[in-house]
């Protein structure tokens, strides 16, 4: 290589590494350091006042938005997934603060793992009776599956006009491609240590015994959902039955079946609470997640690399989705 085609790498070098630095430094100057390095809870949940009242007369605005996953994903390039520990930990805080005297939920999910549903919904249980708050649910674009699992033991579910919810049940999901296999000389080397030890494999048919298997636990699983919303909202296990067949409806729809109570906006159910429950002169606050230095970082490479970042979040939920799971989930 001639020296100038050494120069002008060089210069293409120096060109793209302070391109890269500039984009750090223009993020590190126009960014909310109040929020960045101040966390006012020991927990590191901020609250954002959205509405000026008494500060010992607050309601709690919990937001829920995404696929309700525990998942372990999350790294510098992915900030923004939902944080199934850290929704857990707002709702004991809203529960724990004497000063909160309600609490919305703000829901926008297509819903998400069962045990993750279900332990959301054992948190709105004991906050009601621990600490004897009342609980609506604000239902956004989509309230569906484990986002109507959640909602259930709510003491006032609102929903918008064009809320999708219901989406009663249980899915579980594999893609067999054996065929594909068979067609490109592919073959499948499986050493297991019992007969179904490889229920569910992508590189076989199901059998009827396997099946049947895995009906029984879905059964099961339905039969909870069901349950769940007897005790929420006082239905009949029949009109339940009859109304959990996985469809879904609109928030119109669902209001003339009773699965919902009211339609309105987050402003209304805010406005409904502040009046049903006598909070005279509220305060009302959104949790937050305070934003640390790895959340900024994080998102400073992610508006340098665009998405590249995008790209590995995708491998990152292909890696946590690799083995089948019982979904309380609406998928289109």
């Amino acid at each position: 290589m001639n020296k100038k085609r050494w120069i002008a790498l060089f210069v293409a070098a120096g060109l793209f590494f302070f391109s890269v630095f500039f984009q750090f430094v223009t993020s590190f100057a126009t960014a909310d350091f109040e929020s960045i390095l101040s966390l006012p809870e020991e927990n590191g949940i901020n609250e954002k006042v959205i509405e000026k009242g008494s500060a010992t007369n607050k309601i709690a605005v919990l937001h829920l938005n995404g696929v309700i996953q525990d998942t372990t994903a999350n790294t510098l390039l992915n900030t923004s997934s939902y944080n199934h520990e850290r929704f857990l930990d707002m709702l004991d805080e809203a529960g724990e603060d004497r000063n909160v005297k309600g609490i919305i939920l703000s829901v926008n999910t297509p819903g998400g793992g069962v045990v993750e549903s279900d332990e959301i919904h054992d948190k709105i249980l004991e906050v009601k009776e621990e600490y004897d708050k009342p609980v609506y649910v604000s239902m956004g674009n989509t309230a569906a599956s484990g986002g109507y699992y959640i909602a259930a033991p709510a003491d006032k579910i609102i929903a918008h006009n064009a809320t999708l919810t219901g989406s009663i049940g249980v899915i579980m999901e594999s893609i067999n491609f054996a065929e594909l296999a068979d067609e490109h000389g592919i073959d499948f080397n499986t050493i297991k240590s019992g007969e179904y030890k490889d229920i569910m494999s992508s590189s076989r048919e199901m059998t009827d015994d396997e099946r049947e298997i895995l009906q029984t636990m879905i059964d099961d699983m339905y039969d909870d959902f069901v349950q769940v919303i007897v005790d929420g909202r006082n239905m009949s296990e029949d009109r339940v039955r009859e109304l959990g067949d996985g469809r879904i409806y609109t928030g119109s729809q669902a209001q003339e079946v009773d699965l919902v109570d009211e339609l309105g906006s987050l402003s209304d159910t805010i406005a409904m609470m502040k009046e049903e429950q006598e909070i005279d002169n509220a305060q009302v606050v959104e949790y937050e997640q305070g934003l640390g230095f790895n959340q900024f970082l994080g998102g400073t490479m992610k508006s340098m690399f665009g998405s590249e970042a995008d790209l590995i979040g995708i491998k990152d939920l292909l890696r946590e989705s690799n083995a089948p799971r019982a979904m309380y989930l609406y998928s289109k």
